[in-house]
């Protein structure tokens, strides 16, 4: 009987694809081999590693040995798609984002309406100008979280496959923390707390828009008004703790606060009159993620023109902003947070007396140090109160004249 299995190849694991599931590894190395054809080998006990079946969803380590079949003629790597090449707009559109870089890691400050991926009728996007950030590394950048298109800020970039599979999995154990500013339409009742809201794909929106529903993910979200604008506006930091699709865009217009510029979910009452811009008003200030050789990154990005004149046209101190939800878990605080804070505090103390009495009561009595009157001495039990003279007051004590003072 004919031998109808294929013949075996093997490879051993690199360390740039250290902690990546076993089906990128082909992706990445044997670029033709269908995915139906990994299940089957890896159902038939053909995907071997360091001599143990493996499942095409585990995670691979450098230094193990991988065992296959060789995958037939036709299935053969194919090259890849290249994209449209690279004008010298493009060259300087990236590196204008550029906010940081190192051997591992490349951050950005997204530009608002830019596409983190391309899509239906989406030619210009942050994936498609990479080749412009390769710069000395060995391969190709890649994305490893994604802002929305109309969100701008702190965007991170992995400049190598093992700095791709850590920070991936920083992301998706929620190690990594990202701090977001936004302008909000309205002021909440309660100045800090946290959204607890499930969220779930809304139907007949084809995916593209979310919405609270009991059947939905679990999705949690903290905030801290920084400063407001009257009861027009607020200005708010927000931190997700879950990683929901729209999630913040959704959970500040279910509490019935939109974010100033998202018509998509607050419609028409997401805009502000006069001068502030129609466009949405959600930046990702702050990214803090361990490096994958030590130590951590921990960057900031400047607002967008468009906020930064809204922020200025509502008359919000920048200073303020510096007071984060978490300040002062990893060490003291910069000199610049702690005035911003006391700033804050003295603020709130001015509004929590607005319209207090100040000075003694309308009666006239002396006051104690919050603005009570003096309560009246009680006479001891069992002895009556001394009675007042009536009549002429006693004068006053005469004291023996004091000798002059030498001059």
């Amino acid at each position: 009987m004919t031998d109808t299995k294929p013949p075996l190849d093997s490879a051993t694991i690199a360390e740039e694809d250290d902690g990546i599931r076993l089906d990128r590894w082909f992706k990445r190395h044997r670029e033709g081999t269908p995915h139906a054809l990994l299940a089957r080998w890896a159902r038939s006990g053909q995907l071997t590693l360091d001599g143990k079946k493996a499942d095409v969803s585990d995670r691979i380590a450098a230094g193990q040995k991988l065992v296959m079949p060789t995958p037939p003629v036709e299935t053969a790597a194919r090259p890849a798609r290249k994209g449209r090449p690279l004008t010298d707009a493009d060259v300087e559109l990236a590196t204008g984002m550029l906010i940081h870089r190192d051997a591992s890691a490349i951050v950005l400050n997204k530009l608002p309406g830019l596409a983190t991926q391309g899509g239906t009728k989406t030619e210009q996007h942050v994936d498609g100008l990479l080749d412009a950030l390769k710069f000395d590394g060995p391969t190709r950048p890649k994305l490893v979280h994604r802002l929305d298109k109309d969100t701008s800020g702190a965007l991170l970039i992995a400049r190598t496959p093992r700095a791709a599979a850590y920070f991936a999995k920083s992301f998706s154990n929620r190690s990594a923390r990202k701090t977001y500013w936004a302008i909000i339409v309205g002021v909440p009742d309660i100045q800090q707390g946290e959204i607890d809201l499930p969220l779930a794909k809304q139907p007949g929106s084809g995916g593209e828009k979310m919405h609270v529903h009991d059947d939905g993910l679990p999705s949690k979200t903290r905030y801290r008004v920084i400063e407001r604008a009257g009861n027009s506006a607020a200005w708010v930091e927000l931190q997700p703790l879950t990683g929901r699709t729209h999630q913040l865009r959704v959970h500040m217009a279910a509490i019935g606060h939109p974010i100033v510029g998202d018509g998509k979910y607050g419609g028409k009452g997401a805009f502000l009159t006069g001068t502030i811009s129609r466009k949405m008003h959600l930046h990702s200030r702050r990214l803090r993620i361990d490096h994958p050789d030590g130590g951590a990154i921990d960057i900031s990005a400047e607002v967008p023109e468009h906020f930064a004149a809204s922020l200025d046209a509502l008359g919000f101190d920048l200073l303020l902003g510096e007071v984060g939800i978490d300040m002062g878990e990893k060490g003291p605080p910069p000199k610049a947070a702690l005035k911003a804070q006391a700033k804050a505090h003295a603020k709130q103390i001015r509004k929590a007396r607005r319209g207090e009495r100040r000075g003694r009561s309308a009666e006239g009595k002396p006051t104690d140090f919050v603005g009570k009157p003096k309560p009246k001495a009680k006479a001891k039990p069992g002895k009556p109160a001394p009675k007042k003279p009536v009549g002429k007051k006693p004068s006053a004590k005469k004291h023996p004249a004091r000798p002059p003072r030498a001059s």
